[in-house]
């Protein structure tokens, strides 16, 4: 066996721990918040302790941030209660577009950093396939981290997905940097192969290129 050969397992750990680690590192934001919150409303205890005057707004107001960041972990640690279930089970029956609602809002935190909004299109009907749920999950992210770097001046990637006879078809569109030379590439250059064939192969999956539709398009075949 090749010693440079990476194989599904080891992009699928590695995947895990960067999502983890990102998750984590949310957590611990909204944590710094919640601390920084209670300390000023320390603060104002001792000062009413000292007879001063108390008030209700700033009270209200620290509360309520307090409970706001409460509700935004609560929701964080709800997405690593469904990622890290979806490892349960190596073949499953999945909704597409769950997947991406999850993937899109696990890597939220990526695409803010490079100043980039990621939409799924509204009014999508059920997209049900057979499939690996974690490494498709995975797949998804290499190809929308690669959708990231051809996104035009509006900074923007809107998502779909639909059935197809043989599968199912899952499309990045917005992708105004695309170029000619990779039109209709099953193997853009831009994707490092080494990450990319491993979870192809599994998954039975192509990545196509439509330069003169800015869109980029995974196929999934049964």
């Amino acid at each position: 066996m090749d010693n440079n050969q990476v194989t599904t397992g080891d992009l699928c750990l590695q995947f895990f721990g960067k999502i983890n680690a990102s998750i984590s590192h949310e957590i611990k934001n909204s944590l710094a918040i919640i601390n920084e919150n209670a300390g000023l409303l320390e603060d104002l205890s001792l000062m009413a302790s000292k007879g001063k005057a108390l008030e209700p707004e700033r009270i209200a107001s620290l509360a309520e941030n307090i409970l706001k960041q409460i509700r935004r972990a609560d929701d964080i640690i709800k997405r690593m209660n469904q990622f890290a279930h979806s490892t349960d089970e190596p073949l499953k029956q999945i909704n597409i577009i769950q997947v991406l609602e999850l993937v899109i809002s696990l890597t939220d935190r990526f695409a803010a950093m490079r100043s980039i909004t990621v939409q799924l299109e509204s009014d999508i009907k059920p997209v049900n396939i057979h499939t690996s749920p974690f490494p498709l999950m995975n797949l998804i992210w290499i190809c929308l981290d690669f959708a990231m770097d051809k996104t035009g001046e509006k900074k923007s990637i809107r998502i779909t997905a639909t059935k197809t006879e043989n599968g199912a078809e899952i499309i990045f569109k917005g992708l105004d940097n695309l170029t000619d030379q990779n039109r209709e590439n099953n193997n853009p250059p831009d994707i490092d192969q080494k990450t990319f064939k491993p979870l192809s192969e599994e998954l039975n999956a192509k990545f196509s290129i439509f330069a003169q539709k800015g869109e980029a398009v995974i196929i999934l075949t049964k």
